[in-house]
């Protein structure tokens, strides 16, 4: 990818929050993938399987075949040029709504980062633990530092529950949903083609409606961050 195509969207990643990169991954490339999806051992306790969600946490680690077929040159090219050479990974979800999924998620913006172990430290809270996972919202400056890369192995709509988003909400700080404003701010929704991605800001508010037309939508969620966390406090999930 040309260096000047990946500045413009590293330019509207930082103004509007997000932007979308298609033809990213090959067809054959999400076939690899999805098959060693397929492939891992679900009865781990973090693979939660129901009627209408198929979810694994810590994905990188879970299913570390992933790995070489994810960071491809491409990704490599553009985790690179758009967020820094000093990236590294620190959170990792695969999500699996199928057709019968009928899911709605408010808006909302992704306020925790997944951490090893829960200390009382400054500037540090709240926390939740799940499963002896813990994730602290940190203070404001580590969350304004991360990029979200979505990779999408389906064609993803308004039909089939594309994200939602409020341009530019993320250069807000904390921004509660119940306080937007639609006579001053907007929706857009980001479809996003099959083997493409979506780059996000974790501070812009999103959400996604319901399934209309019973078409799966299948996500794999990368946060990345060129932080160390202060004291003994380490990210949970880091990975270079």
């Amino acid at each position: 990818m040309k260096e000047q195509y990946l500045q413009n969207h590293k330019e509207f990643v930082l103004k509007k929050g997000f932007t979308v990169i298609n033809s990213v991954f090959t067809d054959n490339e999400v076939e690899l993938i999805t098959e060693a999806i397929q492939k891992a051992d679900t009865s781990r306790e973090n693979f939660r399987k129901s009627d209408d969600l198929f979810a694994v946490r810590q994905f990188l680690k879970e299913v570390p075949e992933v790995k070489e077929l994810i960071f491809n040159e491409t990704v490599k090219t553009i985790i690179r040029e758009i967020f820094g050479d000093k990236y590294f990974v620190v959170k990792s979800i695969y999500f699996d709504k199928p057709e019968t999924s009928n899911w709605y998620v408010a808006y909302h913006q992704d306020l925790t980062v997944s951490v090893d172990k829960k200390i009382e430290i400054d500037g540090f809270g709240p926390w939740t633990t799940k499963k002896n996972q813990f994730a602290v919202q940190p203070p404001l400056p580590v969350l304004e530092n991360i990029y979200t890369i979505r990779i999408h192995l389906d064609d993803t709509d308004e039909n089939n529950g594309a994200l939602k988003i409020v341009p530019e909400s993320h250069a807000k700080g904390i921004y509660r949903p119940e306080t937007i404003d639609w006579n001053i701010e907007t929706e857009e929704i980001c479809n996003v083609e099959k083997g493409g991605i979506m780059i996000m800001k974790p501070l812009i508010l999103h959400g996604s409606n319901r399934t209309t037309d019973g078409r799966r939508r299948r996500v794999i969620h990368i946060e990345f961050s060129d932080l160390e966390l202060p004291e003994e406090l380490q990210w949970s999930e880091r990975m270079n």
